[in-house]
């Protein structure tokens, strides 16, 4: 198991319950900016590319790494220069062809399959 570094657990043991309860964050600003920092710094793409991937065509790849990015339909359609319905088809597609139930799921596979990277909104 991993230990958390001294400066993470120094801000953790500050956090109190009351505070939690209230819906402050349990870390401090400044820890919690470094803390996703330290994420981005050593997140690396996966090993190997998901056969699944193969499945989607190049314009379904490119709604993926929008929807990824936080985009939505209208946003990805003026982006990519489609009608919202068409993007809306897309999604609908990448999304049985990669066995995703939804959006966030969506998401969570961009990051995961390294469509997007963490921090930069972007492949």
């Amino acid at each position: 198991m991993a230990v958390a570094p001294a400066w993470l657990r120094a801000s953790a043991a500050t956090a109190t319950p009351s505070a939690a309860h209230s819906g402050a964050s349990p870390l401090d600003a400044v820890a919690t900016r470094r803390l996703i920092e330290e994420f981005v710094r050593s997140w690396a793409p996966p090993a190997s590319r998901p056969a699944t991937l193969d499945t989607l065509t190049s314009r379904e790849l490119d709604v993926l790494g929008q929807v990824g990015a936080g985009l939505n339909n209208a946003e990805i359609a003026r982006k990519l220069h489609l009608q919202e319905s068409t993007v809306k088809t897309h999604v609908g597609h990448l999304l049985t062809k990669l066995g995703l139930r939804d959006r966030v799921q969506a998401v969570v596979f961009a990051y995961e399959h390294g469509i997007i990277r963490p921090g930069t909104g972007s492949r």
